[in-house]
């Protein structure tokens, strides 16, 4: 029940924050249905932290807690398989959204309270509580996940399976663009654009149709790295030996013509300088074009209903390349005396047909070799992403690999904040030059590995 308060509450918060980016009134929540949601918030955000695994003491008759974050989001992939399951088995696994930038803090402190959950799928292998996770080795041999997207520690063991593939993307304003007149590529065997080609195309269109701004881009160094990429960067790239980070010379120009298109025109300095939500942007029409990634499908899918809008091949100048990865993690937690109950539920869960469904309900771009999926909508934007990452360099799946070994280990310390966005949030703001935000970016990452 605590459980269900919690999830209300997150679902009130978040109903009310979509309100305000649509400019609507506060009539839609009013403020005492607020504060009485922020009172219940602290109530059930305590109540969470006091009964995560049955490690303290619970049953392991009990019910199977599987913490996420975005899962109501994503089509609820994982409600509807857990439903699925329990029709099948009669296990009953609960389901624990969390709000995502809680999520790593709360299942770091329920490993300090020996408390953990059965299942959880995380953003990336935390310290914190690796050695916790239950080896997935047998697993991933009989589901056979994509090469480079999970990885093993010194002893062998994998501590965790892909949850989903990601990828960055590009999204057009249909509409601004058919009124204006202009032209883009639609597929890979098209003519696909430079850059210099599409700032030169989205300008004509902001001009013509009187549109806010050219362009957004996500506040995020994984979307930055895909646009290093196509200019021949690799990024901040990890060494195959994993003693260190370094930048080639193409990173310091690549990083000088993205903070160039933060100039309140092309694209908006609200965005990176003050955390504006470009996704809200682009679907109130206020921008052309939205550099963003795959997980937007089904969001735009479902809420823009103004226009018509388009995924198109990003820009290559002159690389073709986009930033893919893991989207989150799958881990089983050992101490919880469900463990063998969880183990069963993962196997099912990536068995091909099972994992086909969720690939479908919530939008993902599998990670899982051979899984073919049929979308119920939008089939050509995934299978668009899906020949993205077929033409990305091999460089970029090398770096993820090296990465997730890197979790893997253990052996590195975490890095505050992010060392590439935050530095060139302070360039964009007139604070630091591009190639002393990249000096110290590199630092402080080989930092981490002293």
């Amino acid at each position: 029940m605590l459980h269900s308060l919690y999830n209300v509450v997150v679902q009130l918060w978040s109903r009310q924050r979509s309100a305000v980016l649509r400019g609507d009134s506060m009539s839609t929540i009013d403020r005492r249905t607020l504060l009485a949601a922020g009172a219940a918030a602290a109530t059930a955000t305590t109540a969470l932290a006091a009964c995560g695994s049955n490690s303290s003491g619970g049953s392991a008759d009990g019910p199977l807690q599987f913490v996420g974050s975005g899962d109501a989001n994503q089509g609820g992939g994982y409600a509807a398989m857990v439903k699925k399951y329990k029709e099948e088995t009669g296990v009953d696994i609960e389901i624990v959204d969390v709000p995502y930038d809680d999520l790593a803090t709360k299942v770091s402190n329920a490993a300090k309270a020996n408390d953990l959950p059965a299942i959880a799928r995380m953003p990336s292998l935390d310290p914190a509580w690796l050695d916790r996770t239950v080896d997935l080795a047998d697993i991933v041999k009989e589901v056979k996940p994509v090469d480079g997207m999970y990885a093993a520690d010194a002893d062998g063991k994998i501590p965790s399976l892909p949850s989903d593939l990601t990828a960055v993307g590009m999204f057009l304003n249909k509409d601004l663009w058919d009124k204006a007149g202009v032209s883009y590529p639609t597929s890979f065997e098209d003519k696909v654009w430079t850059w210099d080609e599409f700032v030169e195309a989205a300008t004509e269109v902001r001009e013509a149709t009187g549109v806010k701004f050219s362009m957004a881009m996500d506040r995020s160094s994984h979307r930055l790295n895909s646009f290093l990429y196509q200019f021949g960067s690799e990024g901040i790239a990890l060494s195959d030996d994993m003693t260190s980070y370094s930048a080639n010379d193409e990173t310091a120009p690549a990083l000088e013509y993205f903070v160039g298109l933060n100039d309140d025109k092309f694209m908006p300095r609200s965005v990176w300088l003050s955390e504006d939500d470009p996704n809200a942007m682009f679907k109130t029409g206020q921008v052309a074009a939205y550099y963003s990634g795959s997980w937007q499908i089904a969001d735009f899918a479902a809420n823009i209903t103004d226009f018509e809008w388009v995924s198109v091949p990003m820009p290559a100048q002159p690389e073709q390349a986009t930033n893919f990865g893991t989207a989150g993690v799958v881990v089983v937690f050992e101490g919880t005396g469900q463990e063998d109950k969880a183990l069963d539920f993962v196997r099912w869960l990536y068995s091909a047909k099972n994992y086909a469904e969720i690939s479908r309900i919530s939008g993902f771009l599998p990670a899982v070799q051979d899984i073919e999926v049929t979308y119920d909508t939008r089939a050509e934007d995934f299978a668009l992403y899906n020949e993205a990452i077929a033409a990305t360099p091999a460089f970029v799946k090398t770096q993820k690999a090296n990465e997730l070994k890197l979790q893997a280990s253990g052996e590195a310390a975490p890095v505050d904040g992010d060392p590439l966005r935050d530095g060139i949030v302070k360039v964009i703001n007139g604070e630091t030059t591009v190639d002393e935000a990249l000096t110290s970016a590199v630092e402080q990452l080989n930092e981490s590995l002293a």
